[in-house]
Formats: structure tokens, sequence, C-alpha cells
């Protein structure tokens, strides 16, 4: 290990110390947020300083080891012994490592999720279809709930958009890595000499803003009620519910009008825009940090292609990582797709571990 991670780990070890008796003194009763926010501390640290200790263990196992090896009777045990100590030492610090990597604050959000139709016409609309259930078996599998925001149908079917919010533990440390440009190779069903057509639709995944994240200004707004409509024109009710939302400084422009009351619209439309907001102060933040290490999968910008399906020849291709499954339905129906996320994160992971070593 190196001796900076060591230091850093001492540093943590004497802050669990500090924070014990500052818990052990406090009282709950007189200071609340201080006792909560002493309480979250320990419990963020606990299990790293745990480890560590298991760590140290383990080369005082090697060191004994080491030392058993001067009997030259004891020389054959003590080369398992050391081997097995050895190894414990080299995972536990594997461990402490990946313990010690920065967290993304945003990781236990909840997402919203949105699906374009890119290229391609109905074709692209009936791939953003399937991408939207893709995700939607997905979420199930983790029991997660999607909530549809909004939407926009093709006459074929699939959509030219689709907006849901996805609840769940975790659900943005998963579906992070879904934002980009996603291509689909395929015969499309209204092709009569079987050609290859190439469509696409885009995905963007955006951590759901709280009220305390960004505040909103009423005299910031615009809002816009009218009549909503359904396909061709169609009324869809006869009361002005829909709801369009415009963020003056910004000019981001929100429309809500799949419930048939105003208010109910008119809150979706305030949770979208909040996210949004939140997401382009996310962007200038990076782009502020724009010296820092660019991820190996990829920036998470919707313009970015990052995966291709491959009907014909059954196959799914991440290009971040050069990673082929030729599984396509299983990705489609979710469990192949939960394939694709590990092996997205545990890049993330190697990635940014070998940056903390170069450190």
């Amino acid at each position: 290990m190196k001796e900076s991670l060591r230091v850093k780990l001492d540093q943590l070890a004497s802050r669990l110390a500090e924070v014990d008796a500052l818990l052990a003194a406090e009282d709950a009763t007189r200071d609340l947020e201080r006792f909560r926010a002493l309480s979250k501390e320990r419990a963020d640290l606990e299990p790293v300083v745990a480890r560590f200790r298991d760590y140290r263990r383990a080369e005082d196992d090697v060191a004994a080891a080491d030392e058993l090896a001067r009997d030259p009777s004891m020389r054959e045990f003590a080369s398992e012994e050391r081997a097995t100590a050895s190894a414990h030492v080299e995972q536990l610090g594997h461990e402490l490592q990946a313990m010690l990597l920065p967290k993304d604050p945003n990781d236990a959000r909840n997402v919203f999720l949105e699906i374009r139709a890119g290229t391609g016409g109905d074709e692209s609309a009936l791939f953003a279809g399937d991408l939207f259930r893709m995700y939607s078996r997905y979420a199930e599998r983790r029991r997660w709930r999607v909530e549809i925001v909004s939407e926009s149908a093709s006459d074929l079917g699939g959509y030219k958009e689709v907006i849901a919010r996805v609840v769940g533990d975790g659900a943005y440390s998963r579906l992070k890595f879904e934002s980009g440009g996603h291509r689909v190779q395929r015969v499309p069903v209204t092709e009569a000499q079987g050609r290859i057509h190439t469509s696409a639709a885009t995905v963007a995944v955006l951590p759901e803003a709280e009220d305390v994240d960004i505040h909103i200004d009423d005299k910031d707004l615009r809002i816009d009620v009218y009549r909503s409509s359904g396909p061709g024109g169609q009324s869809v009710n006869t009361t002005d519910s829909a709801v369009r939302i415009t963020h003056l400084p910004t000019g981001l422009v929100v429309i809500q009008q799949d419930e048939k009351s105003q208010h109910k619209n008119k809150a979706k439309a305030l949770k979208v825009l909040r996210t949004r907001l939140f997401e382009m102060e996310r962007e200038r933040l990076a782009n502020e940090r724009a010296g820092a290490r660019k991820s190996m999968v990829g920036s998470g910008d919707r313009s970015e292609r990052i995966r291709t399906y491959n009907f014909p020849q059954g196959r799914v291709t991440d290009h971040r990582i050069n990673l082929t499954l030729h599984k396509l339905d299983e990705v489609l129906e979710g469990p192949g797709l939960t394939e694709i996320i590990d092996a997205l994160v545990a890049e993330d992971e190697a990635e940014r571990l070998a940056g903390l070593e170069e450190a």
C-alpha cells in the first residue's frame, strides 16, 4: 500500500476515535442536529477503519510467518502461511482503496429517464419504445417504480419522446451510465426488400433534484395553461388543465398534460424543471473541472454514441468498454442489461482506482 493511503487511513482511524469521544459527551436533547451529523460521520468512518484494522492484522500475519520461517523445520509451513496472509493483504488493500474512492453524492437519488427518437423516423420511435421497455423491465427486477411523466407516442407505436421518473434505492448509481446515443440495426417491419436500416435514439438520465437543491423564484417563471390535446389534435379533456412552464432566465420550457388536474400537471412540470436546472448546474461545475480525468465509460453526453443493438446478429456492443454480448433478447428483457451495467460500474471503479494510485 502506498504511504499516502496509509497516512489517510491513519487519519480516519484517529477521527473515528474523536467522533466516538464527542458522541459520548454529546447531549442529543440539547443539539439534535449536531448529534445526527456526528452519528452519520461515524457510520461512514466505521466500516473503513474496521477494514483497515483487518488489513494491519493481515500484515502482522505476514510478519509472523517471516519470523517463523527462520526456523528451518518450520520453513515449509511458514511459506504456506505467508502466501495465505499475503493474499489476504492484497485483497483487503484493494477493498480499502475502493472504499476510499470519492462517492458520487447523487448515487442514491431517484432519476428522470428521458428517451427521444433520433434519426430513422418511425423505426427510431419504435426503438425508443424498445429502450423504454428494457429500462422498465430492468427497474422491475430491482423493485424500482417507474412513473411516466410525459409521453409522445408515434403513429406506428413506440415514442417520439417519453419521460419517466424512476424511484428506487441507488437508481442513479446504476442508470447514470446509460446517458448517450443508442443505435439499432435491424430490418424494419415496413421494409419490403429485407434491407437492414440503422436508426438511433438518445437517452438522458438525470438525478432528481430536491427542493433544497434548486431555488426557483416565482418571478422567473411564466406559467401558461391551456386545453390538453391528444394525437391528431383531438381534445383529451374539456378543461384548461395542461401546463406550460417557461423558466425565463434560461429559456427552459416544460409542458405537462398527462393529468386531468391542472394542479397535478403543474407539480409534475415543476419537478421536471427543477431537475433540468439541477443538471445544468452539475454540468457547469463539471466544465469548471475540465482538467479532471474523463471516465472511460463516458461523459454522459447524450450526443455520444455509446451502444449498438444489432438484431440480425443478435448482439449488443457497448463501445465505451468494447463489450459485446450475443444475447440481444436477454438485454432487452432486462437480465442482460444487468451484465452490461455491472461491467460499466466495474470499469469506472477500476479507472478511478488507477487515478487514486497515481495521486
